[in-house]
């Protein structure tokens, strides 16, 4: 695909996820209009920029900075997975945060 094909295609893609979503980002909540419309993306939730269904069910409205931080988690989770080891299948907590407060909440006169 071309660069000026995918262009279009970005931005058709981007024209039909603002027709169906509302402007606002889907992390932080925070709502665009007018000119601040443009730091509003589009995201694939399965990062496949291929997987466009008709309903956008695989894309959600992102700000600049969210869409950023979510494409350098996404690629630490890669990062580290490739690298580090097999871990271990991790034990469940047996920390329990209350065990003693009803012993503190008695000495509270």
């Amino acid at each position: 695909m071309t660069r000026s094909n995918q262009s279009q295609r970005d931005h058709n893609l981007r024209e039909r996820a603002l027709k169906l979503f509302p402007w606002i980002c889907a992390h932080c909540g925070r709502e665009f209009d007018g000119k601040k419309l443009s730091q509003l993306t589009v995201h694939h939730k399965d990062h496949n920029h291929d997987n466009n269904p008709p309903d956008g069910s695989n894309w959600e409205l992102l700000c600049l900075y969210c869409h950023d931080n979510e494409h350098q988690r996404y690629q630490a989770t890669d990062s580290s997975d490739a690298t580090s080891p097999r871990r271990q299948e991790e034990q469940p907590s047996t920390f329990t945060p209350f065990a003693h407060l009803s012993d503190l909440l008695k000495h509270k006169t």
